[in-house]
Order: structure tokens, then sequence, then C-alpha cells
């Protein structure tokens, strides 16, 4: 976890919260660009702008992404939480402390495993995948969970609110508040609820409040909006949001937990190819498992890092929920980032196969390395994923998050086109229990029905 000075890493981790690419701004659209004075952090509005925000914004030209743009009420609250990550990421006890709950808790590191089934199926490149479904909970959220439940416990907070779309993020915070003892409030699309009920089942169980959100599209974006609200009505609790998006110091301090990650996959892949990983390939939603991927690898230029977006089933609005690809710069959710909006800046709605995918924005570090060109961006359709948790499944005995699976299923083209002494490496954020009903419902129906008369019917 040492703070190196070098160029990207450096860029982010001591970021104030903007990240500056270099195409020519336009300009903003009134004198602050801010949606400070709205009643809910940009709920409805997706205002553009370039303008940098209070916390700070660098100088010069180019497109500041990120920002600050939320309701005054909660300014205190983001800015005692970002003067506790500033000290916190120097604070060599509060490392201590969270790698120790990392090792004993979570169960990291988590392991590096070779493919050579699908690699000689393949007969492209050599690929391995970092399995982040071993950790507690079954996917990487619990990294993030774990430092910002102990920033938290440093401030004295006693409430946790968060949002989650395929319960992951969810379980996982319900796993730290009552590992710590606070109490516990996860905000959820209907739609989400209902698909990932396994996970709601495991929130509760854990002694959290699970709230089904109703309105919109019943989605992580709606989630995130209702947790937002929340903060607004009790501004004494503590946000503890699910991925490197939303207002500063959110997306910076996700990504300052999550690293471990690529950290481990450095160590990993030298010791057992030694040398670095020609590619690492990672599904994005928001971005955290990206993130945590790809920033150890940021200032590695032979190191090429691909994000995959969830193309759905189709390049229409409402098909896909791919972002950088098909998106548009604007801010919503307290920062200014790639968001899918109609032709009126409205946010559009969304479509993947996969819960944790299906949002509207992106990670604004991603949208500046985007700009950069140092993360290029693909997408998997959902026929594509499926396919590809089938694959994994049958040749290598592993079954990944359908969020996973988009990373896989680019991979495999990919690796296709590589000669055999090329490396690629799949960030499998998480596991695929969760995903059940869902990939049950597409691989055996018949099954499912049957299973699902026979719950039923049993007294």
């Amino acid at each position: 976890m040492e703070m190196t000075q070098t160029a990207y890493k450096d860029l982010i981790l001591r970021s104030e919260g903007y990240y500056r690419s270099t195409p020519p701004p336009t300009p903003p659209p009134n004198g602050r660009g801010d949606a400070a004075n709205t009643a809910t952090p940009s709920v409805g509005s997706t205002e553009r702008s370039t303008s940098p925000l209070p916390f700070g914004g660098g100088v010069g030209g180019g497109v500041a992404y990120g920002g600050t743009y939320i309701p005054e009420v909660l300014l205190p609250g983001l800015q005692e939480i970002a003067a506790a990550f500033d000290e916190a990421k120097y604070d060599e006890d509060f490392l201590a402390e969270f790698h120790h709950t990392l090792k004993t808790f979570s169960g990291r590191p988590t392991a590096f495993t070779p493919l050579p089934r699908l690699s000689a199926e393949i007969d492209g490149a050599q690929l391995f995948l970092k399995n982040e479904g071993l950790n507690h909970t079954g996917a990487h959220k619990i990294t993030h969970c774990i430092g910002q439940i102990l920033l938290a416990k440093r401030l004295g907070k006693q409430r946790i609110i968060a949002e989650t779309g395929a319960g992951q993020h969810g379980y996982a915070t319900a796993a730290v508040c009552a590992r710590f003892g606070l109490d516990c409030t996860v905000y959820m699309g209907r739609k989400d609820y209902e698909r990932q009920r396994p996970n709601v089942y495991w929130m509760e169980l854990l002694g959290a409040k699970v709230v089904a959100v109703e309105d919109g599209d019943q989605t992580l974006n709606d989630a995130v909006i209702a947790a937002f609200k929340d903060w607004v009505a009790n501004p004494g609790s503590y946000y503890l949001l699910g991925s490197a998006v939303g207002p500063h110091p959110y997306p910076a301090m996700n990504t300052f937990f999550q690293k471990v990650v690529g950290e481990e996959i450095r160590r990993q892949c030298q010791a057992a190819t030694g040398r670095l990983p020609d590619y690492c390939v990672a599904c994005v939603g928001g971005g955290s498992n990206a993130m945590g991927m790809f920033f150890d690898f940021l200032d590695d230029e032979d190191v090429a890092l691909v994000g995959v977006e969830a193309g759905g089933r189709g390049t229409k609005p409402g098909e896909h929920a791919a972002k950088v690809l098909h998106g548009k710069l604007g801010i919503f959710e307290g920062y200014h980032s790639y968001f899918l909006q109609d032709d009126d800046g409205n946010i559009a709605p969304t479509h993947s196969v996969s819960a944790g995918l299906d949002y509207c924005g992106v990670s604004p570090i991603l949208a500046f390395l985007a700009d950069e060109g140092r993360v290029r961006f693909e997408t998997a359709s959902d026929e594509a994923a499926l396919a590809a948790v089938k694959k994994l499944a049958q040749t290598e005995g592993i079954i990944p998050a359908l969020e996973s699976a988009h990373a896989f299923a680019h991979a495999f083209e990919l690796a296709a086109e590589l000669p055999k002494d090329k490396i690629v490496v799949i960030n499998a954020s998480g596991r695929g229990e969760k995903d059940l009903f869902i990939t049950m419902r597409h691989f055996q129906e018949v099954s499912l029905k049957s299973y699902a008369e026979h719950l039923l019917s049993a007294r």
C-alpha cells in the first residue's frame, strides 16, 4: 500500500476529486457548473460542465471528471470523510488493521489461477484468472467495505447506509456492519431485489434492513438515488458507497482500498510466470473491480488494460449499459462522467443480464483513463456472458458471476487473436451462486419451474 510517486497513480491518489483529460473544454452551463442547490444530488438532471467544483479542481484545459455536485447539507459530511481518508491512507496503524482484517476476515490474498484447458482449447494466449470470488461474501466488494467501515469507525459513526445492484456490495456491507456492531440499511431497486433474492436473504440474515426501491427503473441507479436521499435526511449517518463513483472522495477512496487486487496480481503473476501480464481484463459497471485490478499497472506501459461493459441485447437505448462507448458527458449523483442519456439529457434506461453492470454511469477515473487511451473499452453481450459462464464452468470447474463473465467473454476472443507467449489475466470479480435463478432460467428453465413448483407446494 506504499504511496509511490508515479504518473497516473500519483494523480489519482493525491487528487482532490478531479481527473483531467486533454481535449479542449466546453463552456460550463453556469458560473459554478454545480448542482449544489438541488433538492437531491443531481436527481433528474445531467448538467454538462467541465467546471471544477469545491474541493479544489486544478487549472488548465481539458475535461475535469469527478467533482462534488451535491446538496449543501451533505458537504460537511463529505468533507469529514475526505479529511479522514487523507489521514488514514498514510496512517500505519489504520493500514495495519485494514490488512489484518483482509487476511483474517475476508481471506486475502485470493488465488491466481491458471486456466490450462481453456488456453489449450482457444490455442492462443495463456489465460489466468484472479479469483476474487474466494473472498468472504463472494466478491471483491468486501475489500472496500472493510476499508470504509474502519473509516466509519474512526469517525465514530453508528449507522451505515449503502446501495446495491447485484447484492454483493450490500451483502459485504451487511457483513462488516455485523462484524463491527453497526446499524445497516441497504437500498436495492425492486427489479434487482427480485432477481438477486439469495443476496437479499443473506443481508437480512446478517441483520441489515433491505429497502426495495420502487421508483424509476427499479435498478441500481434508483438505489443510489434512494441512498443519497436517506443521507440528506440523516446526515449523521455514513454512506458506504459501493463503487469508484459518486462525489469525491469515493472514486479515489474505493480505488485505494481495492488496489490490493492489482498488487497481488503483480506478485502472483511474476511468481507464476516470471513476468507481468500483457493484458488485464475486467468487467465495468461503476468501476470498483476494474480500478482495483488496473491501478497497480497504470504506469506499466507494456501492460494493456481492457474494460468490458455490458453490451446487453443491442445498441439501442435501453438495450445495454455501455457508458464509455455510448454515453455522453453529464453530471449525475454527485459527479461528472459519462452517463447513458436520452436526447434531452435525462438518464436513459439501461439493460444487462447482470444486475451489477446495469448502471447508468461510470467511474470518473475510468472516464479520464478512457480519454487518455490508457484503458481500452469493449462490450460483451448477454448471450456472450452466459456462454462464458458455461464454458468456464465446464472447462475449468469455476463458476463466475455474470458480471465477471462479461470480462471472460471478451478475454476468450482476445486470447484467440494473440500468440501463445502472451499472458491474459481476467479479474473474476465474484462467484456465480448469486446468479443461480438467472442462469438456471437460461440453461435449465424446465428444471427451474419444477423446483419452484416443488417449493411452493411443500409444507
